[in-house]
């Protein structure tokens, strides 16, 4: 990471005797995946410009278990998830802001059963908060009049209803929001879900990246805005097997704000 960014511990926060407002949930995709890691940097950011006290666990924090329960291995998640737990409850957390709408799902829909309890937050949620609060300001630039088109993933639109947050930041820069026929309820998956992406494609007639990807192109939007580092790379690859990479741009929220207030 570039010198600029400031990225506490949980460990050096707590032997500083603070605790963070917030605990900045990685996940594996946005720490080890060469593109995903412009969304974490990104996040990061706007997190310092907005004077956020937040704190990542660093090499304690292991995958939730996600894909694992995603393919069918529920032994796994759970010794996953217990492992996760026992380090969260560890440093007393109580609130959970990610870029990830799998681990977020993960950590508020599936860790409370096993008895991880916190406020999870998709990280579109939490900057609309900040922009609520007044804490964060966002600026046009770059973005004042292009036309950008949200991809609803999964896990944060239909699984847990949350629609108007990304779209809401999006209008905050002056773009103009473009709507792709399947979107908010009525979302088309961009094919990575239920750990999808870790195995080929069945035989069809059409993957289904390239499906979504045709959708997005149609509405002639300049930007394809994803608010997940797996659609982020399936949306990518599709834009790339249609050959339209000098004219389509695939990008978290959190890069277009982080970009249009030249952070």
């Amino acid at each position: 990471m570039s010198q600029n960014l400031v990225v506490p511990t949980m460990a050096e926060m707590m032997a500083r005797g603070e605790t963070p407002e917030v605990l900045f949930w990685v996940g594996c995709s946005g720490s080890f995946d060469d593109r995903a890691k412009k969304i974490t940097k990104a996040f990061v950011k706007i997190l310092n410009k907005a004077n956020v006290s937040f704190a990542v666990l660093g090499t304690e924090e292991g995958c939730t278990g996600d894909p694992a329960k995603r393919a069918g291995n529920e032994f796994a998640f759970q010794m996953q998830a217990m492992m996760n737990i026992q380090v969260l409850d560890g440093y007393e957390v109580k609130k959970i802001v990610t870029a990830c709408p799998h681990c977020f799902n993960t950590l508020k829909n599936e860790y409370p059963d096993l008895g991880g309890k916190y406020e999870v937050v998709h990280h579109t949620e939490f900057l609309k908060s900040l922009l609520d609060d007044g804490r964060l300001t966002i600026e046009g630039g770059q973005f004042k009049g292009k036309r950008i088109t949200f991809h609803d993933p999964c896990y944060l639109g239909r699984a847990n209803q949350v629609y108007e947050a990304p779209r809401q930041l999006i209008e905050k820069l002056d773009a103009e929001l473009v709507e792709m026929k399947r979107s908010r309820a009525n979302g088309f998956c961009c094919g990575a879900g239920g750990a999808q992406l870790f195995k080929e494609p069945e035989h069809g007639d059409k993957e289904v990246h390239v499906e979504r990807t045709e959708e997005a192109i149609g509405t002639n939007a300049e930007i394809i805005a994803a608010g997940c580092p797996f659609c982020n790379t399936m949306l990518t690859d599709g834009v790339k097997f249609k050959e339209k990479e000098s004219q389509v741009k695939v990008l978290d929220v959190a890069e277009l704000i982080a970009n249009a207030e030249d952070l």
